[in-house]
């Protein structure tokens, strides 16, 4: 995976209203004027926000007659996904290696507590 392509998945992500509009995506293909419709903004600020989904590979545009769809392409997610996934098992790890930890303690605990 290239790291600029993360990076571009990453900063469109990072944008709540884009979060918003992938949201809204996810519940199938719309227009550019209906995903505009919820936010209190101009359609070329929505299209600027389309503009960096769709260079991330998040959001596909399309033009049929004089309706302008859009719809999720979720495939990049996947990538994120898999990015996330190595410290993820990092992190299971690390709080595997802790939790046998504390149980040694609590092991030694009642060993001194017994001898008491």
């Amino acid at each position: 995976m290239q790291t600029d392509r993360l990076d571009n998945i990453f900063s469109a992500l990072a944008d709540p209203t884009r979060r918003a509009i992938l949201a809204r995506l996810s519940l199938g293909t719309t227009s550019v004027t209906e995903l505009a419709e919820p936010f209190e903004m101009s359609g070329p600020a929505i299209s600027k926000h389309l503009k960096v989904l769709e260079r991330a590979g998040l959001v596909i545009r399309g033009r049929e007659a004089q309706w302008r769809p859009c719809s999720l392409n979720a495939a990049p997610l996947k990538e994120v996904e898999t990015w996330i996934e190595h410290y993820k098992r990092f992190w299971e790890n690390s709080f595997d290696r802790l939790e046998e930890y504390l149980e040694e303690l609590q092991v030694e605990d009642k060993k001194n507590d017994s001898e008491q």
